[in-house]
């Protein structure tokens, strides 16, 4: 019942606050009392026949031996900065929670990081240490020269790199005692640089309370887990997502974190491991979602799974009718950006509305304003912002690092402006529209790309799409899709496909909102988080 849920939304901040000690350590406790499930804290598995299963004392004891090697043999000191890129092994797990015990600020980058992305994100946080493996420390070596701030470089490898230490040599030999860091709730935890959707990536400073304490709501209410559960997240461990979803969330709620080394997305893998582990929870992005609706489900069944859930980006209708039809269950979507926790979400229990990203969380005073920060009715398009003034919750980002003026410009009145626009319907549920930069505005019409980007998808012929604003000397500006084939219609003649996806839309949605210029490509541009950057196909229609 969601009304209850905010009822009984009333989170404790105490002034000090560490997760690995106030949570992780406590919930060692809780195992050791035996009141708690037989769950481990941490299952791993390699897909090979390798298995790691860590309980809430064994993820203790070797984040401690971390937290020394961090502490001792870098000699690195509370708040300074610490870059960690690696795959989805244990490795990153015992970083994340040892950077908490020893204040230092943890910095997660996803593997694709160029030569060039990685001097960015030196350069710019000016860490003192990176922890990589084999596959990235070529890059590092390439630009660690132009980093002045860089000191330390680990190597997570079973062999050795000249100028680098070796991770596992010193785990293996540091004490396992390790007092704690007494940190405010307030201090710095952990910086996570934004996709850059929309431009040059920030860095979104989060606190130790902001994530460890504000995630609550996304375990509880949202992923609806328990101590019982085993939950799996897919998310790239590069991205805030992992964070939400492969840490504290679960953790919070003493769950079971369910990790597939899977390098990349592979459909067969996930139906095989949601019908061989007994995981209950599972959370995808919409792309994976459809690439497993699309891919047809073999003959498994997932005696144990329970509850899905989705973010991201907006998941389409048509994936989450083909989900249901698939496996019975419906994909809870929830919407939330790197500087925040969740912001709406369709809580377990809710009626859900397809399409929609819910309603607001009970973290949150959410609403959609207009330009000079009037909260709009509901059915009127605006920008989604949450109150900040007189009180700013706790649970959002602190700043961008190093950058009041971006910190400064997402503040309008009373509100944080999360720069997406949106509407509230007449019982609250709030729908996405699109980014504000984002959105299409034609002969007077204001057209977000998600519905049409939606309408395509429903076509058989098209994989994804992507739909901009293009000059137009009648109407100012036009819908224009730049759509990607399936193989099966990659040879049709171009001109009767587009009159039929044309037609399609206009049958689909609006007829106002068919994109009037269609151009077929085989990919779109992406970030390196998957997220369609619709601004660099903006701006190259209009440099025409």
């Amino acid at each position: 019942n969601y009304e209850a849920i905010k009822q009984q939304y009333r989170p404790e901040v105490p002034e000090y606050f560490n997760f690995a000690r106030d949570v992780l350590d406590r919930w060692t406790e809780v195992e050791k009392e035996g009141k708690k499930s037989k769950n481990p804290a941490l299952w791993w598995v390699d897909g090979a026949g390798e298995e790691v299963r860590w309980s809430f004392e064994e993820l203790g004891v070797l984040s401690r031996k971390v937290a020394n090697v961090l502490s001792d043999a870098c000699g690195l000191q509370r708040e300074d900065r610490v870059i960690l890129i690696l795959p989805r092994i244990p490795e990153w797990w015992l970083v994340n929670v040892a950077c908490m015990r020893t204040g230092t600020v943890l910095i997660p980058g996803t593997q694709q990081l160029t030569a060039k992305d990685i001097l960015h994100r030196l350069q710019k946080s000016k860490a003192k240490c990176i922890i990589t493996d084999d596959s990235v420390a070529p890059a590092v070596d390439s630009v660690g020269a132009e980093c002045q701030s860089l000191k330390f470089k680990l190597l997570v490898s079973e062999g050795h790199r000249e100028g680098w230490l070796n991770f596992k040599d010193l785990l293996k030999n540091a004490p396992s005692d390790h007092h704690c860091v007494t940190t405010k709730c307030q201090d710095p935890m952990a910086i996570y640089f934004t996709s850059g959707s929309t431009g040059s990536p920030k860095m979104a400073e989060h606190s130790h309370s902001s994530y460890g304490i504000g995630l609550t709501v996304n375990g509880r209410y949202w992923l609806d887990l328990t101590s019982s559960d085993i939950f799996w997240n897919t998310s790239d461990t590069g991205w805030a997502k992992s964070a939400w979803s492969s840490i504290f969330s679960p953790w919070i709620q003493g769950a079971c974190v369910f990790v597939h080394k899977m390098p990349r997305f592979d459909p067969s893998i996930v139906f095989e491991s949601l019908s061989r582990f007994p995981i209950t929870v599972f959370c995808s992005p919409p792309t994976a979602y459809r690439m497993l609706v699309q891919h047809k489900l073999p003959s498994y069944t997932f005696k144990s799974l329970r509850h899905c859930v989705s973010a991201g980006e907006p998941i389409n209708p048509d994936v989450m009718e083909g989900w249901k039809a698939q496996t019975g269950l419906d994909i809870h979507e929830g919407y939330g950006q790197t500087e925040t926790v969740l912001i709406c979400g369709n809580f377990k229990g809710m009626k859900i509305k397809p399409g929609s990203m819910g309603k607001p969380s009970p973290g949150y005073d959410v609403k959609i304003i207009d330009e000079n920060s009037n909260i709009l009715p509901p059915g009127k398009e605006g920008d989604i912002a949450i109150r900040v003034k007189p009180t700013r919750s706790l649970f959002l980002f602190t700043c961008y690092a190093d950058d009041p003026e971006k910190t400064e410009a997402t503040i309008r009145g009373d509100f944080y402006v999360t720069g997406d626009r949106g509407i509230m319907d007449e019982e609250g549920y709030f729908w996405f529209v699109g980014r504000a930069d984002d959105v299409i505005n034609s002969a007077g019409y204001r057209i977000g790309p998600f519905e049409v980007e939606s309408a395509l998808v429903e076509h058989p012929a098209v994989v994804e799409s992507a739909v901009v604003s293009s000059p137009d000397p009648i109407r100012g500006e036009v819908v224009k899709a730049f759509v990607v084939l399936t193989s099966d219609y990659a040879s049709h003649d171009p001109e009767k496909m587009k009159k039929e996806l044309q037609d399609h839309v206009k049958k689909v949605t609006a007829p106002y909102k068919y994109p009037r210029k269609m151009e077929f490509v085989q990919q779109l541009p992406k970030t390196i988080s998957g997220k369609i950057r619709r601004n660099e196909l903006r701006q190259k229609e209009w440099r025409k």
